[in-house]
């Protein structure tokens, strides 16, 4: 179906109107207006395709019309032309000026008049379909850029957009304070429950994030289970813990819901911007610093790296003998029974070993248990006999951490493969002896070779 083209035709002279409805109005739909007042209360409800405006009116004449068309947002791209008994060369000059598109000579020539709207109007559909095709262009290359630096999953910022813009802030003086998070024993939800339930934890923790968020602050997913927000402007550290213990009790409230069994929680580093570093991978490296702390001192916190730095500074304003480090470094070894620890700090200890392992050629072997259980629960309630049953029956040198809720390794330093068979019998007899349930557990075993030897 085609629109007629609406034109609205303004002049104080009726005789001047009733030529050009006649000339054009077998064309194109007809508005006429004896004012430029009239015009101008016209145009607020309505949008025509073309203004034809008389130069010469009372009270307001052409010009002061166009330049009121000129300061409304809708209708300053409405093609003006003017209508004038003028032909000397200043009055066009003026009129192109003041941004007409062309004028038309007093008395009306219907053919010249019909041809020039025309003309007018065509060259203004195809503005209109440039202007059209570049903001979709537009649109796409922002759509495209948006999509490089976001990420899919979570549809949070991604590290290159995070860093380009928080190093802006920060070279600007910006304040403000730099959270890095991670999930504590993720990966033991997505080998356990698999990578949907995996995917689902992360939207939740970034939209636990987007809740503490302004619109100032930039929230990004560094990569797999890493999160970064920097909160930008003046906050207290009040402030900051606020946040940091919601971010924490939000996902600790999902995880329980979820009724995941992995021990999982969120961890929390904070570096302030200024303060603590000037520019953005320092004011990184502060905030992973701060990061590590809390990975290192029983997780699902918070901790400032100004407080960090404030503790290694309190250590470096005073000297302490081997007696007393001895004391700190013991304080939370029993002494007895296998050392039991976190997996994340099992890689140390490992590390460690393997290197006695190249040195010396002892044999050190590796136990590997694993439920199998009808639920998570009651893989849970086994693994924690199962635990204390390696802490009873092996000796203080030997070191135990779980892997998941249904995986528990064992390091026995110095054990041959004869010996080693026996340490995982002693210990599934310990086991059985105090658990009456339906879980059995399966076991691997395999000596630890040297760091040589693991690179070949």
């Amino acid at each position: 179906m085609c629109f007629m083209k609406q034109i609205l035709i303004v002049d104080d002279n009726k005789m001047n109107l009733a030529a050009a409805k006649n000339a054009l109005s077998d064309l194109y739909k007809i508005a006429a207006v004896l004012s430029g007042g009239q015009a101008l209360k016209f145009l607020e409800n309505n949008q025509p395709d073309l203004i034809l405006l008389d130069i010469n009116m009372p009270e307001m004449d052409g010009f002061a019309v166009l330049e009121e068309l000129q300061k409304k947002g809708q209708c300053r791209h409405i093609p003006v032309i003017f209508l004038t008994a003028d032909n000397d060369a200043a009055t066009e000059a003026h009129c192109l000026k003041l941004g007409a598109l062309d004028f038309i000579e007093k008395p009306f020539v219907p053919e010249v008049m019909r041809s020039r709207i025309g003309r007018i109007l065509e060259l203004e559909e195809l503005r209109k379909n440039l202007a059209e095709r570049l903001d979709r262009k537009i649109k796409e290359v922002s759509d495209m850029k948006n999509k490089s630096y976001t990420d899919a999953l979570t549809g949070l910022w991604n590290r290159a957009y995070t860093e380009e813009t928080v190093g802006a802030m920060l070279q600007n003086n910006s304040g403000g304070f730099l959270f890095m998070m991670d999930m504590d024993n993720f990966k033991a939800i997505n080998d356990i429950y698999g990578h949907i339930a995996g995917d689902r934890t992360l939207q939740a923790f970034a939209g636990a994030l987007k809740r503490q968020a302004g619109p100032k602050d930039v929230v990004c997913r560094i990569g797999g289970d890493e999160f970064m927000i920097f909160f930008a402007g003046e906050f207290t550290k009040d402030d900051m813990c606020s946040r940091a213990a919601a971010i924490i009790s939000d996902m600790g409230a999902f995880l329980q819901e979820s009724r995941f069994e992995t021990n999982s929680s969120v961890s929390v580093g904070i570096a302030q911007a200024v303060v603590d570093a000037e520019d953005f991978t320092s004011l990184y490296n502060a905030a992973d610093k701060a990061l590590y702390y809390v990975k290192q001192n029983g997780k699902n916190a918070y901790h400032f790296f100004s407080d960090h730095s404030a503790e290694q500074a309190k250590r470096s304003s005073r000297f302490a003998d081997l007696h007393t480090l001895h004391s700190l470094l013991s304080r939370t070894d029993a002494g007895k029974g296998a050392y039991i620890t976190e997996f994340d700090s099992l890689h140390h200890v490992y590390n460690f070993i393997r290197r006695l392992v190249e040195r010396k050629n002892c044999p050190v072997h590796t136990l590997l248990f694993t439920a199998a259980a009808p639920d998570h629960i009651a893989a849970e309630e086994a693994m924690d006999l199962l635990e204390q049953a390696v802490k009873n029956a092996m000796r203080c040198v030997d070191v135990a951490a779980r892997y998941s809720a249904a995986q528990l390794m064992v390091v026995l330093p110095d054990t041959d493969r004869e010996q080693a068979d026996t340490a995982a019998a002693r210990i599934l007899s310990l086991f059985r002896e105090n658990y009456h349930g339906t879980v059995e557990f399966s076991f691997e075993i395999r000596r630890m070779e040297g760091k040589q030897a693991a690179i070949k």
